[in-house]
């Protein structure tokens, strides 16, 4: 009962409305830097649209539609999921239409806009398979932030492996789609990111380069599908798994950035830790622990 209790307080925060708060926050603290000098006004108009169509009015029609259809606050039936998605896409794409009317910062309204299509692309899948959202929605800003501080943002990749396990324990997902949520969340963003501001030509503050952000991804994102893969064919072989890991260790450290092999050893760490933790309740266990 304690670990359904602590993974559904992980669940509860990292909630795709809720989760945004803090990491927007971050996002927009980081932009509202001007040479060295923090700009107060910029920073709160930033934050009042993120927070408004990112998180305010997302959440507003999760708890609408979960008491109108008398369900979890998760929405946990996938055919109930196209209303909230949809408002979701309709909230981000406004919020990046008002940010890029009041001109604000070209990375917090590229991100707002990368929200909309992504949550679209959820929307998409949902018609066919129960992917995610928590995922995807913590993946997202994780890698807005890799974008924007490189390794300090790449350290919030650690709640990754924490999140699929409290999905997962809470029945609200199979490990596919827990690990396949967050795994779309990062590499679109940063993709359709890179992408908007090489075709529109955008200005904003310097960006981690994509190769690096690629490295900082696949570090976050590899032990994770290690373990998955693993769990799905059925192989409880400890040792295979760390041989695969020391595989990674040197390829990793030989030829990512120092910074990259550094988040790779602290998602590993983190993804050993809660396997460890769950118990044999939790697939990934059994792997580490033949």
């Amino acid at each position: 009962m304690e670990k359904l209790k602590i993974a559904k307080s992980i669940s509860t925060f990292t909630n795709p409305p809720i989760i945004c708060i803090p990491l927007f926050l971050l996002i927009c603290l980081v932009l509202s830097f001007e040479n060295s000098t923090f700009n107060f006004s910029k920073f709160i108009v930033m934050e009042l649209v993120s927070i408004v169509f990112a998180s305010i009015l997302p959440m507003a029609i999760i708890v609408f539609w979960a008491k109108k259809l008398n369900t979890d606050s998760d929405i946990s039936n996938r055919e109930d999921r196209y209303t909230p998605l949809i408002v979701g896409v309709v909230s981000y794409f406004i919020g990046f239409l008002v940010s890029l009317f009041l001109n604000l910062d070209n990375f917090l309204t590229v991100l707002l806009l990368c929200y909309s299509i992504n949550t679209g692309v959820v929307l998409l899948i949902t018609s066919k398979w129960k992917i995610s959202v928590h995922t995807t929605g913590l993946s997202g800003p994780v890698a807005a932030l890799i974008l924007l501080v490189g390794p300090f943002g790449a350290i919030f990749g650690i709640l990754y492996p924490i999140l699929i396990w409290s999905r997962v324990t809470l029945n609200k997902h199979t490990l596919a789609q827990a690990i396949c949520g967050g795994v779309q969340g990062f590499f679109l963003t940063v993709l359709e990111a890179y992408l908007f501001f090489i075709v529109f030509h955008l200005k904003t503050v310097p960006l981690t380069p994509l190769a690096d952000c690629i490295w900082f991804i696949l570090a976050i994102i590899v032990t994770p599908i290690i373990l998955g893969i693993l769990s799905y064919a059925n192989i409880f072989n400890n040792k295979l798994f760390y041989l695969l890991e020391l595989i990674c260790v040197v390829i990793f450290y030989l030829f990512a950035p120092i910074e990259v092999f550094a988040i790779f050893i602290l998602v590993s760490v983190a993804s050993i830790l809660i396997s460890y933790y769950a118990g044999e309740d939790f697939i990934w266990y059994r792997v580490l622990k033949s």
